[in-house]
């Protein structure tokens, strides 16, 4: 397997979502900028979806803030193990599966003063203080997000192609 140099793994998880996504006839517009929380536009005949794309070739997907709000998806593109002529794998999650997937893997810690989740669904780690702040945000496995694999479908109905 070819190794993604860093700067190009994220925007190269964009290109890719965005051409699954039209193969499937639903338009997609990858926006502009290093500092976002939408990495591409899907417009539709009745709405204008936000989805915000992460990628690993690692063993997880590390730092994952997610997702919140309406109108908005999370699509986790895993390059691990793949050749330059294979695809990667698609897990692709709503923000009720974010939530879900947050309260599952942080449930033993709510409550005990290490684990808050914030107003955006992103779990705050209030005893590992990184620059004075706590550290915010979770890695995700793809053992974790397998149920999620390939569901385009939920883009699809959230744009009304279904």
């Amino acid at each position: 397997m070819n190794t993604i140099e860093k700067e190009y793994l994220g925007l190269a998880a964009e290109y890719v979502v965005a051409s699954e996504l039209c193969r499937r006839g639903i338009y997609a517009q990858l926006t502009l900028g290093t500092r976002k929380r939408t990495d591409l536009l899907i417009e539709s005949d009745t709405r204008m979806l936000r989805i915000q794309v992460k990628a690993k070739q690692g063993n997880s997907w590390p730092n994952c803030r997610g997702i919140y709000g309406e109108n908005i998806g999370l699509v986790l593109v895993d390059y691990k193990g793949k050749q330059e002529h294979e695809k990667p794998d698609f897990y692709v999650l709503t923000v009720e599966d974010w939530i879900d997937l947050v309260r599952r893997e942080c449930a033993d810690r709510i409550g005990t003063g290490d684990i808050v989740i914030d107003n955006q669904n992103v779990p705050v780690w209030l005893k590992q203080v990184r620059n004075g702040k706590p550290y915010k945000g979770m890695g995700v496995s793809t053992s974790q997000v397998s149920a999620h694999k390939e569901r385009w479908d939920k883009i699809e109905a959230m744009v009304g192609n279904r």
